[in-house]
């Protein structure tokens, strides 16, 4: 019995190669759709270049250096100069009365020795006070000693550093002696710290030499006080 289809058209027969180029063609398409990419029309695509590690600059660090705050100025010292203040001494005043029952004293008895003045007198209490280089011709001497003091002690005054940064300051009382020779000795000091007290001292032992002070028309030695005051602004 005759097939009734013909077997050149029988689509049976290269079904399998049909099948795996079908699959081929699916499988092309689907790449293709994966790897399709679109771009704006704007944009320009350059690429992407690798740059290596070691040709990478990498930025440097800025380390900003902060300077301390400049210093605190130093206030100027003030300088203030104070008059002779020392208390006049008053002279005690004895009773001259006798009394009944005291031995009366033969005028035999009674020894006569020579009467010398003082050694040493306060400048308050000198007649003739000691004179100042410069105040020779001056009417008051007194007055033109203590002038001429207050001028040698600001030209002379030195605040110590030491003092001024630790904000030391406070009143010195400085006393001295004018010798008969007109010379500055037994300088004497008191103050609220040593720094302070060693730059009165540095300072009166640069009075200059004087005209020594007189008494009954001798001259004598004649202590002199004179308080420095150290005072910061």
């Amino acid at each position: 019995m005759k097939p009734k289809k013909n077997p050149k058209k029988d689509l049976n027969k290269n079904r399998g190669l049909y099948f795996i180029a079908g699959l081929a063609l699916v499988m092309l398409l689907a790449y293709v759709a994966l790897e399709w990419k679109t771009y704006e029309k704007n944009s320009i695509y350059i690429g992407s270049i690798d740059v290596p590690d070691d040709n990478i600059e990498e930025e440097p660090a800025i380390f900003q250096l902060k300077t301390p705050p400049p210093p605190q100025p130093i206030a100027p010292p003030v300088i203030e100069v104070v008059d002779d203040e020392k208390d006049v001494i008053e002279d005690e005043i004895i009773s001259s009365e006798t009394n009944q029952e005291e031995e009366v004293v033969k005028v035999e008895d009674i020894i006569v020795e020579d009467i010398d003045i003082v050694e040493e007198v306060d400048f308050i209490r000198i007649e003739e006070a000691p004179i100042f280089p410069g105040c020779e011709k001056a009417s008051d001497k007194k007055a033109c000693f203590q002038e001429k003091m207050k001028e040698h002690i600001r030209k002379n005054f030195r605040y110590p550093e030491p003092a001024q940064e630790m904000g030391i300051q406070g009143r010195v009382s400085t006393m001295f002696v004018i010798q008969k020779d007109g010379s500055i000795s037994d300088i004497r000091f008191r103050g609220p710290d040593p720094l302070l007290e060693k730059e009165a001292q540095r300072i009166i032992g640069k009075l200059p030499k004087m005209t020594p002070g007189k008494q009954q028309n001798k001259s004598v030695r004649v202590s002199f006080v004179q308080p420095i005051i150290f005072k910061l602004n």
